[in-house]
């Protein structure tokens, strides 16, 4: 399962990078605003630091809702950067534009994805990536989980190459469960993927280690 990074915060972009596990990036308008980053200039410019880091698919997304202004919103984010992937919301309109742009060569994310009716549109418009916001799911009751396991059983017998990008990760739990249940990305805050390094034997194993050590070099030191 490939690791994306769910921010447009450069110093996370670049930590997760140097870790060695990150794959990709994806961010919205609400991202960018947390960042500051008001403007369309400022924005593309935005995408473009982003992608001198992240050799990977960088989700960027259109802000138009119509066919015609998602169009021309989407050629302009995918003449950014050949890594560019043009974010697209699961609307009529939408499905139009990700067909448009799967025929033109341009890849897509198909965001804002709730139920697997949704996620086969998606797929037979041709879209790269389908983003299942699990812990949106979570919040109205339903299993999340369960909704990726269900895409991914429907993409397998169906023979679908669209990628399944869990979204709206809230733990670090999430990203084990989306990894069992078939996902083929997930996308989420630094602080999830860095919650993976945790656990309390790894801690006492180290502590030991560590102590182990010290009393060795005072051995040797007073031998």
């Amino acid at each position: 399962m490939k690791f994306f990074i769910d921010t447009a915060n450069l110093a996370h972009i670049k930590e997760a990078h140097d870790l060695g596990i990150l794959d990709g990036v994806t961010t919205n308008p609400s991202l960018m605003a947390k960042e500051g980053i008001k403007g369309e200039q400022a924005t593309l410019d935005h995408y473009k630091a982003i992608c001198a880091i992240v050799d990977g698919d960088i989700s960027a997304e259109v802000l138009s809702t119509d066919f015609e202004s998602m169009v021309e919103e989407g050629k302009r984010l995918a003449a950014l950067h050949p890594n560019i992937v043009v974010k697209v919301p699961m609307i009529k309109d939408g499905l139009k534009a990700i067909k448009w742009f799967t025929d033109n060569g341009i890849k897509t994310n198909c965001t804002l994805v709730f139920s697997a009716g949704q996620a086969i549109l998606a797929a037979k418009a041709g879209a790269t990536y389908v983003s299942p916001f699990l812990g949106r799911v979570d919040d109205i009751g339903w299993d999340g989980v369960q909704l990726i396991e269900q895409i991914a059983a429907i993409y397998a017998v169906q023979g679908y190459d669209t990628q399944i990008l869990a979204a709206s990760i809230r733990s670090s739990m999430h990203i084990v469960k989306c990894a069992e249940a078939g996902a083929h990305v997930c996308t989420c805050p630094l602080e999830p993927i860095l919650g993976l390094l945790n656990h309390p034997l790894t801690d006492s194993g180290l502590a030991k280690f560590v102590a182990d050590a010290r009393k060795m070099r005072e051995v040797l030191e007073n031998a």
